[in-house]
């Protein structure tokens, strides 16, 4: 599992599969959650990007991640240590996460995936 992370305003990173590369292997769930929506973005004025989770429709194991935000280069370990240890969005959305953090966008993700986020 090797995080990718690309150095603009904001960051664009990512681990594992794309949507797209999910797709052809398989049945997917996908949460999104918006960076307008977390707490930290927004006292920051950093409202720009989203956290992306692909997971398999059956197990729910994490597929891949996908962020565009200020500090997405930072965010990203989270889901690779995620999907080393083989993950499911449930493992992530039980996970407690410091408020007020860039990282519950991740939460809100993985929440998201089975249609449960709080902040949208």
């Amino acid at each position: 599992v090797i995080p990718s992370v690309v150095y603009t305003m904001p960051e664009i990173a990512g681990v594992g599969l794309t949507e797209e590369q999910a797709k052809e292997k398989g049945e997917i769930k996908v949460g999104k959650f918006p960076m307008a929506g977390n707490s930290r973005a927004k006292t920051n004025h950093e409202p720009d990007g989203f956290v992306k989770i692909i997971s398999d429709a059956k197990s729910d194991r994490v597929l891949g991640v996908w962020c565009i935000a200020s500090v997405a280069g930072t965010m990203i370990a989270e889901a690779a240590i995620a999907m080393e240890f083989g993950a499911t969005s449930e493992d992530i959305a039980y996970t407690c996460h410091a408020h007020p953090t860039h990282s519950e966008a991740i939460k809100e993700a993985a929440m998201a995936v089975t249609g449960k986020p709080i902040h949208i």
